[in-house]
């Protein structure tokens, strides 16, 4: 039989490796797979197969059809479950093995990563396409409020009743709200100025602010893991971005319920089509009414707000900061319970000279 280091090039992929002996037992698994069923590899190798998977019927149905056709078989979706785990859905590409070392070799792939990435990818050409024309859309507005606003100065001039003067300061403070507005969408993005951040200050930053500008009846919770590293991010930059969607989450239980900062560590994660070994998950997270169905896939457009008198800029500028910190950014939202999850790379830096 093979040993154990033979096996270990496999520590090497971002996807998840388990093999299985002729004896049904497991030899193996790679880091990626641990991070994926959620064991440590000391727990499960040496254990039956059929022991801790043999209830996934869709999965010994594929292991029975790869090994009768003696042939690889790729299955999409599939449900996965150790005993007492939570379920999750991968995508399962089983390779049989009639020589000494193993049976058959399970790659794992977790299915929602598929679909994250694809819908990132969605939103991203969705905003894009978006950006350009509020640009188009802002310049054309432009000229037309710059005339109303001096016509509205004008008429002011030529009222002699005070009472009146009144819509006309109506007129040119709108016209400058406007204004401001398309200036904001006009203005070219700052680029980042990097340095080593540490998220844990930033959410505290936050956290003052929000506890000095909203009611007393929003609790602020904080569930931090306080062993994550600092990252290279643009710190004023994260404050406005969680500030946004904090803001947002608080505005959307109207001044009563639980707010949640919270921070994990993440294992081979893809961001910004890039691969990364370590990643920090930032999340904010609200007991308030959730987003509804309608505006889930376009909370993320600019002036798309699901709150009366909203700009709708919040989120997208969220967005658009976060990508520049070559992170990410996703929701998931049911009535109750809504997760904005930021994600940022860390960068691993080697004691090697």
């Amino acid at each position: 039989m093979a040993s154990i280091p033979a096996f270990a090039a496999y520590d090497f992929l971002a996807t998840g490796v388990l093999l299985v002996g002729q004896d049904d037992r497991i030899l193996y698994l790679n880091s990626a797979a641990e991070t994926l069923i959620g064991m440590s590899g000391a727990l499960l190798v040496g254990q039956k197969f059929g022991n801790l998977f043999g209830h996934n019927t869709e999965l010994a149905t594929s292991i029975n059809a790869a090994r009768e056709a003696n042939e690889t078989v790729t299955e999409h979706d599939l449900p996965l479950q150790v005993n007492g785990h939570l379920p999750i859905r991968v995508s399962c590409t089983i390779a049989v093995h009639d020589g000494p070392g193993y049976a058959f070799l399970l790659e794992l792939r977790p299915a929602d990563q598929r679909l994250r990435i694809a819908r990132q990818e969605n939103i991203r050409a969705q905003q894009e396409a978006s950006r350009e024309l509020l640009r188009n859309l802002a310049h054309e507005i432009k000229n037309p409020l710059g005339g109303i606003r001096g016509a509205a100065q004008l008429l002011e001039h030529e009222l002699s009743r005070e009472s009146l003067r009144e819509y006309t300061q109506v007129i040119i403070k709108e016209a400058d709200r406007l204004q401001s507005l398309m200036e904001r969408l006009l203005t070219p993005h700052r680029l980042p100025k990097m340095s080593l951040v540490n998220v844990h200050e930033v959410l505290e930053r936050v956290r003052s602010l929000l506890l000095a500008e909203t009611p007393r009846g929003i609790r602020i919770r904080r569930d931090y893991d306080v062993s994550l590293p600092e990252i290279k991010a643009d710190s004023e930059q994260l404050i406005q971005a969680v500030l946004n969607v904090a803001r947002n989450a608080v505005q959307a239980m109207k001044g009563e319920g639980e707010l949640t900062f919270r921070t994990r560590a993440m294992r081979q994660i893809t961001l910004a089509n890039r691969r990364h070994r370590l990643a920090i998950r930032l999340d904010i997270i609200d007991n308030g009414p959730g987003i509804s169905e309608a505006l889930r896939e376009q909370i993320f457009f600019p002036l798309v707000s699901g709150r009366e008198g909203g700009s709708g800029l919040g989120l997208p500028l969220a967005q658009t900061l976060v990508a520049q910190n070559n992170g990410e950014i996703e929701f998931d939202s049911q009535p109750g319970h809504t997760v904005f999850s930021l994600y940022f790379p860390i960068e691993i830096v080697s004691d090697r000279p």
